[in-house]
């Protein structure tokens, strides 16, 4: 976790919850958690995996909460109005995945709690202003993944060892894009790779892509998120 431990993470989302009984009694309705995705809607496992952890956590009896869930399907120009809609709903605490997502809830409210997944660095993403004492309405979790570049072509270099000429697919409406794009350079030159940027916002610009890697004579394919 970037700036807050579990026994925090559980002790948010209890203080949000503490205040819910009162709002439901008014408005006959369950509390809610609104879920913000910026990809598409995940494998009923893995929602049914998010409502244990709050029966676990002691926070939800399994069905006092309702979850709103709200997925983007990669379109991140529907995120600030996904994002409104579940403050409209009057949700007790947003979930957002990922970096796309925290910034559209960041955008629609600074007085309801926002838990944050992200693989960027929150502070230089402009999510929170530090990492131990956030001091906004926005704390979560950095896995810091995008930069791990290096990293990663380094792996790929290990795996396919003869070939000179990687591709890396970015989405260039992704705001990882860019850093990601520039760590990876720097990564190829240093292990004497030629590296092409494949920019694909699209499932038919990936299309495109795939149909012309031939062409380009690139044998490997990094794939960033």
């Amino acid at each position: 976790m970037s700036n807050m431990g579990r026994r925090e993470f559980v002790a948010l989302l209890g203080g949000a919850a503490a205040t819910w009984p009162l709002a439901a009694s008014a408005q006959q309705t369950l509390p809610a958690i609104g879920l913000l995705h910026e990809g598409l809607p995940a494998p009923l496992s893995l929602t049914t995996a998010f409502q244990r952890g709050l029966i676990e956590a002691g926070i939800s009896g399994g069905s006092s909460i309702k979850i709103e869930n709200r997925w983007a399907e990669g379109q991140y120009d529907r995120l600030p109005a996904l994002a409104a809609d579940l403050i409209d709903r009057r949700v007790g605490i947003i979930v957002a995945l990922y970096l796309v997502a925290a910034r559209a809830a960041k955008s629609a409210t600074q007085t309801v709690p926002i838990v944050f997944v992200t693989g960027s660095d929150p502070m230089g993403a402009g999510l929170v202003s530090s990492l131990n004492r956030p001091t906004s309405n926005l704390t979560g979790v950095a896995f810091m993944f995008t930069r791990l570049g290096e990293k990663n072509l380094a792996t790929l270099h290990e795996l396919v060892p003869n070939a000179t000429v990687i591709g890396a697919l970015v989405n260039p409406n992704n705001p990882n894009a860019e850093p990601q794009a520039r760590d990876l350079q720097a990564a190829a030159r240093t292990l004497g790779l030629q590296l092409a940027i494949l920019s694909a916002g699209s499932d038919r610009d990936i299309d495109g892509i795939f149909a012309t890697l031939r062409d380009r004579q690139i044998e490997a394919l990094l794939v960033t998120r």
